[in-house]
């Protein structure tokens, strides 16, 4: 008895883990097949430094470049929004370095990041884009910005820029119950996957624990050294871009979630009056904005890119 008993609890445990990785990869062949189902296209790009760029690509129209923020890739963060967009543009996303299927064999920093992406932008002979990051994909936005004269238009989601102090931090580390940022940003396992959920979206996620724990392999257990120093190294890349008058910067919007924990209203406030640009506040609405409200997100980029 006690031998079927042991097999019995054996089966239910592989049944659970096979079946909670059957549940990550569904939803990740989804997203794919989703935008392929589009007219979207998987592209990989060699980088000058080592390493790779993918990224996807689709519509027509003026391009326009979307940036995902920590922990995500294009297709899991901005799906929505690309498909509503490529009706009129042409779209975008990579995936961001030691994200999804990207990585470079230079440091891991900001500068970095932005560098490969336009190494992306040169390849596709793109003079002038626009661009719109969430979060850590805000970051690389505003670096961006720096060089305005290939930039048109810019909208930052969730994301203060320079303007982030020692204190800032200190208050999120002390909202999220945690030791240090990176604490929160590079989970170590399905417990730490639940934590950064619960703080980047209005609702709470119930998740079981066996998904829990193949979301963390799936999308966090890779390149956890390069992402930690990623998110050690931003306040010198703040220090850095700080520098840059924000009177010289492109035209820019910004949308922020009422409601937000990792980067509360008041930061987007200060940023808004910083670079002087409109910020737009969605209510009952957290971090993750594209996943939250990707129809207004959506909406909310065209109408700022469509006004002359």
């Amino acid at each position: 008895m006690k031998r079927y008993l042991h097999y019995f609890i054996l089966l239910s445990t592989l049944l659970f883990v096979t079946t909670g990785c059957e549940v990550v990869r569904w939803k990740t062949e989804h997203d794919q097949s989703s935008l392929e189902k589009e007219g979207f296209h998987k592209h990989q790009m060699a980088l000058r430094e080592g390493g790779q760029l993918t990224y996807w690509e689709g519509g027509q129209g003026q391009p326009l470049l979307l940036l995902h923020g920590f922990g995500g890739t294009a297709a899991a963060t901005w799906k929505a929004e690309m498909i509503q967009l490529s009706k009129k543009y042409r779209v975008i996303a990579p995936d961001l370095l030691w994200f999804g299927e990207s990585y470079s064999d230079n440091s891991a920093q900001l500068a970095t990041q932005t560098n490969a992406i336009w190494q992306l932008v040169d390849k596709l002979k793109l003079k002038k884009i626009d661009v719109a990051g969430i979060s850590y994909g805000g970051f690389i936005t505003y670096d961006m910005m720096l060089t305005p004269e290939r930039i048109n238009k810019a909208v930052i989601i969730a994301s203060p820029g320079p303007l982030f102090n020692d204190q800032d931090l200190n208050d999120l580390v002390k909202r999220a119950g945690i030791q240090s940022p990176e604490e929160l940003f590079v989970p170590n396992n399905g417990d730490g996957v639940k934590r950064l959920y619960d703080n980047v979206f209005i609702d709470k996620k119930i998740i079981p624990d066996f998904i829990a724990n193949q979301i963390y392999l799936n999308y966090f257990s890779q390149w956890k050294s390069q992402r930690t120093q990623l998110i050690k190294t931003l306040p010198n890349d703040r220090d850095r871009i700080q520098q840059y008058d924000p009177k010289k910067l492109p035209q820019a919007l910004l949308i922020w979630g009422e409601n937000d924990q990792i980067f509360p209203l008041n930061s987007g406030i200060k940023l808004s009056q910083y670079i002087q640009a409109p910020i737009v506040v969605l209510p009952k609405t957290a971090h993750g904005i594209t996943n939250e409200q990707p129809t207004i997100t959506a909406d909310l980029i065209d109408n700022f890119l469509s006004v002359q």
